[in-house]
């Protein structure tokens, strides 16, 4: 079963300077290590158990599923799932019309030299990033999670991710299937768009498509095909913040 979201992809040109970034807004960021595939990280975590994860190549890998979408402008291009039981759940998904890969291993070494190990079952192609990727850990989550949580700017966890897609139907009706549940139709004015909210765990999903010409998901769509468009982050501070997507390097967030 799924039981939330368990990091958020955020990837950055360079992975120094989106680190010294992040800490201006606010954020408390972990030197997360180093992947065998040329990928290195950064770590934010919170309260609720989920964190961002701020990942750059420290070599070309063309091949990796993030290497295009970080020369398409990077930001939020990705999401995983927790999950408490992977090879279901890779079925579900599967049965539901997504094509997903059986699941394989990866490992990180952190600073410390402690080796992380989990195993993935990714997406294919263009339903990357809108079905999650599912992980498993080999070695206890909490090792792999970093245990400072605290943040300047008050951040407890994540609210809400938005999807935007152009099939709601099809998209919405993986996660029913998955979920066994349907989504609530749900309108967003601020975006000018329609969709479907389902609720993971802590966490809430939203999927939409543009409802009007002006709706900025239109060329988002364009430009980046469905994809992660934005998160909510939930924090102590009351009303809403939109952070300085200068400084999130392209990721479109908030505090709420």
């Amino acid at each position: 079963m799924l039981k939330g979201i368990d990091h958020l992809v955020i990837v950055v040109p360079d992975l120094p300077s989106a680190s010294k970034s992040y800490q201006a807004l606010g954020f408390t960021v972990v030197p997360g290590g180093r992947h065998p595939v040329g990928t290195h990280n950064a770590l934010i975590a919170f309260g609720d158990g989920a964190y961002i994860e701020l990942i750059a190549f420290y070599e070309r890998n063309p091949e990796h599923k993030w290497w295009m979408p970080l020369q398409r402008g990077g930001g939020l291009v990705d999401f995983c799932m927790q999950t408490d039981d992977l090879l279901g759940d890779t079925a579900a998904f599967r049965q539901a019309g997504v094509e997903i890969d059986d699941p394989s291993p990866l490992s990180r070494v952190r600073p410390d030299g402690y080796q992380l190990k989990w195993v993935l079952s990714i997406p294919r192609g263009p339903q990357r990033g809108v079905a999650p990727f599912l992980i498993q850990d080999q070695t206890p989550r909490e090792e792999r999670i970093p245990r400072e949580h605290d943040h300047a700017n008050g951040v407890t966890g994540i609210g809400t991710l938005t999807l935007a897609v152009d099939d709601v139907a099809r998209v919405g009706q993986w996660y029913a299937q998955v979920l066994g549940a349907q989504g609530r139709k749900i309108v967003s004015e601020e975006l000018e768009a329609v969709g479907e909210r389902f609720v993971v765990g802590p966490h809430l999903l939203d999927v939409l498509r543009p409802d009007a010409p002006s709706s900025p998901l239109r060329p988002w769509l364009g430009a980046r095909g469905s994809s992660p468009y934005a998160a909510s982050l939930r924090a102590t501070r009351t009303g809403r913040a939109l952070l300085d997507e200068r400084q999130t390097l392209g990721a479109r967030l908030s505090l709420v």
